[in-house]
């Protein structure tokens, strides 16, 4: 493998190495040792994503020893600031400290020429936002959220109980993999609680480059006081991703930011989208969606009594509004929980994990996930001999990639 060094590369060392030291102590296998730390191991693909100012592409490849089919991060550190790179280390480091199956792992991170790149699985489904942009436009079945948001509450569990909060929980950052496997990503945020060996009750760092997750953001933290936040602001993000995920849309969204901080230190909450939160006069018209495009709760059936409508309680009725459908009651409540104003009344993530709106769940991800994801296929069918003899192998391959978001996964 071609190596020379950056100006930053001392930089990465010592995070490296600082890593390796906080790791030793730890009695489990290193994530990153499955996957050759050489470039050379790599057949890259397809250019699916970009990000990070142009300083990030995302490529899907084939791991040759296995032929394994991954996806690489490749950062130009030369063109990297020295905050970047700062920013990176934090998240390597993360990284290397988590070992979860609803966290999405690292296989291996090394430099090549004057490139970081880090390897991770290929998610065949991508993001949850990118099935709604492609798929759902209007939201997701509520038994198809509810398997999504019990595998982000595991992987939330244990991030808060490892002492961090996560501070980027959204829709664009939940993968699922060809087997239903959910996994969070989206570690560039994250922010540890233990200062100098003890754990801090609070938190008073306000995200880098957060502009894009200001919707996700709760109250406490978009209010930078002195008050801080803690893991809690995870759950109000959960919340408004549940919200995403059911109605097709983040609240508040296209609002300026100031607008939206000062509807959310006043105790506007969003709400799932449906019969009981949208008055009727509105389910009955034209579906334009001018009315609901904020996923905010305004109508005379917000806080009223909910019903099912039986087999599917996110089913549609014959109506053409696309809300004209109706949530569980449990679901209601469940994004109720997560979103309160105080973060003192917000349920842990191991609370949550137990909610009866997660009684619906009968089988594993696994069996369920891609038969409800219907008719959404996984994306698995890809050959690199394909790509390179066959134009239309090519073109057949870059079709599916389009619809995914590559470059927000942050990975």
């Amino acid at each position: 493998m071609a190596f020379h060094p950056s100006p930053f590369f001392p930089l990465y060392l010592q995070a490296h190495e600082d890593s390796q030291e906080s790791l030793s102590s730890l009695p489990r296998r290193d994530t990153m040792g499955s996957f050759l730390p050489d470039s050379s191991s790599y057949e890259l693909l397809n250019v699916i994503g970009r990000g990070l100012d142009d300083l990030l592409t995302v490529n899907l490849a084939r791991y040759r020893p296995t032929g394994e089919h991954v996806a690489i991060r490749r950062i130009d550190l030369e063109s990297c600031t020295n905050d970047m790179v700062t920013y990176l280390q934090g998240e390597l480091h993360v990284s290397k400290l988590f070992h979860h199956p609803s966290i999405l792992p690292y296989k291996s991170v090394f430099i090549a020429e004057n490139e970081l790149w880090v390897i991770t699985p290929f998610m065949a489904y991508g993001s949850a936002r990118d099935l709604i942009c492609s798929h759902f436009a209007d939201g997701m079945s509520e038994q198809t959220i509810s398997y999504i948001l019990l595998g982000m509450l595991k992987a939330l569990e244990y991030i808060h109980h490892m002492g961090y909060v996560h501070r980027s929980v959204k829709a664009s950052h939940v993968l699922i993999s060809a087997d239903g496997q959910v996994c969070m990503s989206g570690l560039r945020s994250i922010f540890s609680l233990i200062r100098h060996g003890q754990r801090a009750r609070v938190v008073h760092d306000f995200p880098q480059y957060s502009v894009k997750v200001l919707p996700w953001l709760s109250p406490e933290v978009l209010q930078q006081n002195l008050q801080g936040y803690d893991s809690r602001s995870d759950i109000y993000s959960l919340g408004i991703t549940a919200c995403e995920l059911a109605n097709g849309h983040v609240p508040f969204k296209d609002m300026p930011a100031t607008q939206m901080l000062l509807e959310k230190l006043n105790g506007t909450v969003p709400c799932l989208l449906d019969t009981t939160t949208i008055p009727p006069e509105e389910l009955s018209m034209k579906p334009s969606r001018s009315g609901a495009d904020s996923g905010i709760c305004e109508g005379p059936g917000a806080g009223g009594v909910r019903h099912s409508n039986g087999g599917d309680p996110s089913s549609s009725s014959s109506g053409g509004h696309p809300y004209n459908r109706t949530f569980s009651h449990h679901f209601h409540a469940f994004v109720e929980l997560c979103l309160q104003r105080d973060p003192e009344r917000r349920p842990s993530a191991s609370t949550l994990a137990g909610h009866p709106f997660f009684k619906q769940i009968k089988r594993r991800p696994s069996e369920a996930l891609p038969e409800l994801l219907r008719p959404v296929s996984p994306i698995t069918s890809f050959s690199s001999s394909q790509q390179q003899d066959s134009p239309s192998g090519l073109a057949s391959l870059e079709s599916g990639l389009s619809h995914l978001e590559v470059d927000d996964w942050d990975f």
